[in-house]
């Protein structure tokens, strides 16, 4: 099934626990829409979020709000129900906001433009991480829950890993020879896989993060600028041509194309809460929900497994335990601990 937004879409996001997906569009507006398997998607909301582009959208608080960034530096809590803004923070960033996660129950972390990750604690209603990362936009983050490590991926080339107990950015690879737009861990820890603006598919050890340890070129020269872990040894890839592939992850192979926006470069990925559905965005105004069982049919069962790295605190990374868009700018300087000043109360009513 598919939904005409009728405008570009940045980001795409499932409710944890309800048939409900939010897309943030380039004119500032956040969507919610209702979907079945029977039946076409209606929509639930819409709402004006920021005067310019609303870039990256993320349920909060057990999907009963919304969160959303933006260029014009600011972060909003929208209200599920009523569509009414519970708090907006405008001075979250010194940049322009590219970026959000969710990290646990209470906390969420934003990137920007600038290379500046923040991670936001809602309890503590206070900005408890800043990292000046990168030297240019901050792309795709993960998160590895057991060692409470944040990667990025950087316009400027670099992977970086950031140590949210110590407060410090722990390690950071070798400048690559081009963009790195997109990330995720893989073979329960071991490996992490970067999307690059070439095609090309770069494979880190963990622990080992200065040079790449594998490439996988199969996709190039198209961008892969979304990637979304299937299982531990598949990842679902969107590319700048429109297509959508199944990719095997040591080996490496590209299994299957599983779906396509025609033409028009892939913005993002996500999985329903129930996994049922992959929902994809594109440069076609599109919103599209595929059946996951349906496209990948005959391609191996889907794992559930999400086990992780062993937890380390120590300077020295996890060592591995079987090795195997244009640039926008140089890097602000951002002061770490507590953000908000005056606007201390941002996420008091979440």
């Amino acid at each position: 099934m598919e939904i005409n937004l009728e405008k570009l879409a940045f980001d795409i996001d499932f409710h944890p626990s309800d048939q409900l997906v939010a897309v943030a569009l380039i004119d500032g507006d956040l969507q919610l829409y209702r979907y079945h398997a029977d039946s076409q998607p209606t929509r639930l909301l819409e709402v004006h979020a920021h005067a310019e582009s609303c870039r990256a959208a993320r349920f909060i608080n057990g999907g009963r709000a919304i969160l959303t960034g933006s260029p014009d530096c600011s972060i909003l809590a929208t209200d599920l129900e009523t569509g009414s803004a519970i708090a907006r923070l405008d001075n979250a960033h010194e940049a322009a906001i590219n970026r959000l996660i969710n990290l646990t129950e209470s906390t969420v972390a934003s990137g920007d433009d600038e290379g500046c990750i923040k991670v936001w604690d809602t309890r503590q209603r206070s900005c408890c991480n800043s990292f000046d990362a990168h030297e240019d936009y901050i792309s795709d983050m993960t998160f590895q829950s057991d060692a409470m490590k944040l990667l990025a991926t950087s316009g400027d080339g670099t992977l970086s890993v950031c140590n949210l107990r110590r407060n410090k950015v722990q390690a950071q690879s070798e400048f690559s020879e081009d963009e790195l737009l997109s990330v995720v861990i893989m073979k329960n820890g071991r490996k992490v896989v970067c999307g690059s603006q070439s095609g090309t598919l770069l494979l880190y050890s963990w622990g080992c993060f200065k040079d790449c340890s594998d490439r996988f070129v199969d996709l190039s020269p198209n961008s892969v600028d979304a990637l979304l872990k299937l299982d531990e040894d598949r990842v679902i890839t969107g590319s700048e041509n429109g297509l959508i592939n199944l990719v095997g992850i040591l080996p490496n192979r590209v299994i299957q194309p599983i779906a396509e926006h025609s033409e028009y470069p892939v913005e993002r990925l996500a999985f329903s809460h129930d996994r049922k559905f992959l929902g994809s965005i594109a440069h076609d105004q599109l919103l599209k929900l595929w059946d996951l069982d349906h496209i990948l049919h005959g391609s191996g069962s889907t794992q559930r497994n999400e086990a992780g790295v062993m937890d380390s605190d120590s300077d020295e990374m996890d060592l591995d335990s079987n090795p195997s868009k244009p640039s926008k700018g140089t890097k602000r300087n951002n002061a770490n601990g507590n953000a908000f000043g005056s606007s201390n109360n941002f996420f008091a009513d979440l």
